[in-house]
């Protein structure tokens, strides 16, 4: 079954007529075009062949003068040592075209398949994906405000994730379940992806151990054999930037591609904290970084499915604060895009960030402008998506969902404009005559429900009527929306016999440490 076709069955059940229609379609309409897209409209090339060629060799510049450290893994070092790079302690320095080199078995594009098989993506291409916010330690909403994130709010974002047809990837830690024990709390997110969900997801990355044991059950639901051959699951990979990548990211980084399973490399840099406070500089910081993680990945096993990465902003110079959605980090965006299309592999860009704490008109002016541009820049997979508030600190709900509109039109402006006798409605203009309005024609009745973006989250209705149904704004309306979406998920079903060992190795995992809780 199609996400879209999914969305109509998990539709809100009411009685008949126009407020029954209405009612049936308020899920479903968040979006009038296919989740998983081609993009078929042109990315923005920003820079020309000299921009690149000499951020690129500013990246290789970096990479042989400065080096990267590998802190605490000797098995990278002697990977790196072997493939002819300058191993001196834990620094490693790349002769310039090395670590380009080593990128290249990396795929161009490659599958990920999903419990069901119909939610199976694919990243690379002209292909674009949206997943939630990844690791908020606070979610807030209209009732209770910001709070600690549980294991229930964990599984309540899992949910909508699942409900809503423009998310094509479960996400990973769509927040940080601080209620249960930091070294447990990984089971219980991959169950949650794997039980409450059936699309693509991904593991834990803060211990090699831990991302082992996401594989593993990854494993029990969909078969070592199959794992060989298919990638199910992912690592996001953060580089400790500036050019350090320690031993639980290099461990994690490893354990997935030993497996033949995906991980996003991404620098997360901080224009003037963790690089410098110059566009140019950063772009070159974040490509060497990006480069030697993939890298990696690439001795450990070739032809292991990688995707390049970057989470690189701006920050307010006079306060130390991060900001999103400025014209420095959209510009570095989309020549990022170039550098990723030049090296032929996946693209990871932000999405709909912002530094406000609640969803209000910062929040949707920063969140519209970075996603735009990620967009724009040729983005095959687009994390933070949906959620996103505090600098990524919090998940709102209502935010989640006002975000979940947006994406519904950012995707159906990836798919363009499609021309042909229907669009062209040549019987629209012989059916009319000069001077009267095209509402009532054949091709309008034909074409009403799909010509436009219908978003059920902005109010057009006139002043009264909006006040007669009670002046809600839309973070008001986005509250009852995800109430709403919860109240009518359905649990997917899954093989008993997998469940039962998935919640076997859980709790033979947790009995076989104490519980941590830092």
């Amino acid at each position: 079954m199609s996400d879209v076709a999914k969305q109509q069955v998990h539709a809100p059940r009411r009685g008949g007529g126009r407020a029954g229609r209405a009612a049936r379609r308020k899920v479903a309409d968040t979006i009038r075009s296919p989740a998983i897209v081609t993009r078929k409209i042109p990315t923005y090339e920003l820079l020309g062949e000299e921009g690149l060629s000499r951020i690129e060799a500013h990246a290789d510049w970096i990479l042989k003068q400065v080096g990267i450290e590998f802190r605490g893994d000797e098995e990278a070092l002697a990977l790196f040592r072997g493939a002819g790079a300058d191993v001196t302690g834990e620094r490693v320095r790349f002769e310039p075209g090395l670590a380009r080199q080593l990128c290249a078995t990396a795929p161009a594009s490659f599958r990920m398949e999903a419990r069901e098989p119909a939610n199976a993506i694919v990243l690379g291409g002209d292909h674009v994906v949206l997943m939630p916010s990844y690791g908020p330690p606070f979610v807030s909403d209209l009732d209770n405000g910001r709070r600690y994130a549980t294991l229930e709010d964990f599984k309540n974002i899992v949910k909508l994730t699942f409900m809503s047809p423009v998310l094509s990837h479960s996400g990973g830690t769509v927040c940080e379940p601080v209620d249960v024990p930091v070294n447990k709390r990984h089971l219980d997110m991959a169950y949650a992806h794997l039980r409450y969900s059936t699309k693509p997801f991904m593991g834990a990355v803060t211990a090699p151990e831990r991302a082992q044991d996401s594989i593993d059950m990854a494993r029990i639901v969909f078969g070592s054999g199959y794992m060989e051959q298919n990638c199910v699951i992912q690592g996001n990979i953060n580089v400790n930037s500036p050019l350090v990548y320690d031993h639980i990211m290099t461990g994690a980084l490893k354990a997935y591609a030993r497996a033949n399973q995906s991980c996003v490399i991404s620098p997360f840099i901080l224009g003037g904290a963790m690089g410098p406070v110059t566009q140019p500089a950063l772009l070159a910081q974040s490509h060497a970084e990006a480069m030697a993680g993939i890298a990696l990945s690439q001795l450990v096993r070739k032809g292991s499915p990688m995707v390049y990465g970057n989470f690189l902003t701006t920050m307010n110079l006079k306060t130390g604060a991060p900001t999103f959605g400025t014209p420095e980090a959209n510009l570095s965006t989309f020549a990022i895009g170039q550098l990723c299309r030049r090296l032929g592999l996946p693209l990871r860009c932000g999405g709909q960030l912002c530094a406000s704490k609640v969803a209000d008109g910062q929040a949707m002016q920063e969140a519209a402008n970075s996603m735009l541009t990620g967009v724009l820049a040729g983005s095959n997979f687009i994390f933070h998506s949906a959620g996103w508030l505090e600098g990524g600190l919090t998940l709102g709900y209502e935010k989640f969902v006002m975000d979940l509109d947006h994406c519904g039109m950012m995707l159906k402006m990836v798919c363009g404009l499609d021309i042909d006798d229907n669009s062209l409605a040549a019987d629209a203009f012989l059916e009319n005559q000069p001077g009267e309005n095209f509402f009532g024609t054949a091709h309008t009745l034909r074409n009403f429900e799909t010509a436009n973006y219908m978003s059920d989250l902005a109010d057009t209705s006139s002043f009264e009527q909006w006040s007669e149904a009670g002046g809600l704004n839309m973070e008001q309306r986005a509250n009852e929306r995800w109430k709403e979406m919860l109240a009518d998920y359905e649990l997917p079903e899954i093989d008993p016999a997998a469940d039962e060992a998935l919640k076997d190795f859980i709790a033979r995992r947790k009995m076989s440490v104490p519980d941590m809780w830092h």
